[in-house]
């Protein structure tokens, strides 16, 4: 059996690729201008590039199942749990860049919280089990900016080309004697791509070892998942994309996925 017929049996989630809001949050955090166009299109851009921008084309994989996120992680965010009640858990408060999303004073009440977990968070978890069953491999899709934010536990830190997060050696959601093969699969199918960047590293756990939805599911269900970063500095230049490098991270990420299941 060829890798290409095996694809219906990964998964690919991309849990903040989205930049949209609902309304009722959009006007929870801007009030009166969501109705001014230009203050309303400014924001929408800084929640998109603040996000993981095109990530849903950067890890599409024809012939596999995949799950992209309907809104954006300031919405409510799914790669977090859903109690997680930190400054950069499921319900943000701040971007990256601790500038406040919301007005003075503005306050989620246990109600609020709650409605709004349920009615975004919990769709995207059921979607993911609904689609568990025959699944051999997961994969979380991200971007990562290319030096840490201030909100971040490495503010100011380069950043390498790509990052694996199949989880730690105790806790790991891909088996761990499988790494090393994985991290020089990726390497290879992502080596026309990354040579050129001011990091070419493909690392394993730097800066992140475990993803919290391949954590999440990997403990429910068994099967094997990792997360995967891609340093944006790759594809965007002044927040717009790098003619031609969506398309060679696309073509490299379905070289990488399908080496990626035969591993498994």
């Amino acid at each position: 059996m060829t890798a290409a017929s095996n694809l219906p049996e990964l998964l690919v989630l991309t849990p903040h690729s989205s930049g949209a809001l609902p309304a009722d949050v959009l006007l929870e955090m801007l009030g009166p201008a969501a109705f001014d166009t230009a203050l309303r299109e400014a924001f929408f851009r800084r929640i998109f590039l603040d996000g993981d921008p095109y990530t849903d084309l950067i890890y599409a994989v024809p012939g596999a199942r995949q799950l992209h996120a309907a809104w954006s992680r300031f919405a409510t965010d799914l790669n977090r749990e859903r109690d997680d009640t930190d400054d950069n858990g499921v319900l943000k408060m701040m971007g990256f860049d601790r500038v406040p999303l919301y007005p003075p004073g503005f306050h989620l009440s246990p109600g609020d919280r709650e409605a709004r977990l349920r009615r975004l968070w919990d769709p995207f978890d059921a979607q993911v089990q609904a689609e568990l069953p025959g699944t051999r491999l997961m994969i979380v899709g991200h971007a990562m900016a290319p030096t840490g934010p201030v909100l971040g536990h490495d503010p100011g830190t380069p950043r390498p080309a790509l990052c694996l997060m199949p989880g730690t050696p105790q806790q790991p959601t891909f088996p761990v004697d499988r790494w090393a093969k994985l991290q020089a699969a990726c390497q290879e199918a992502f080596a026309g791509v990354i040579a050129g960047s001011a990091d070419p590293r493909v690392t394993i756990g730097e800066p992140w070892a475990t993803d919290t939805l391949s954590a999440r599911h990997h403990r429910r269900s068994g099967v094997p998942a990792f997360g995967l970063e891609v340093n944006a500095g790759l594809y965007l230049a002044d927040g717009a994309p790098v003619d031609g490098a969506l398309q060679a991270l696309n073509a490299a990420f379905q070289r990488f996925a399908a080496q990626a299941l035969t591993l498994v």
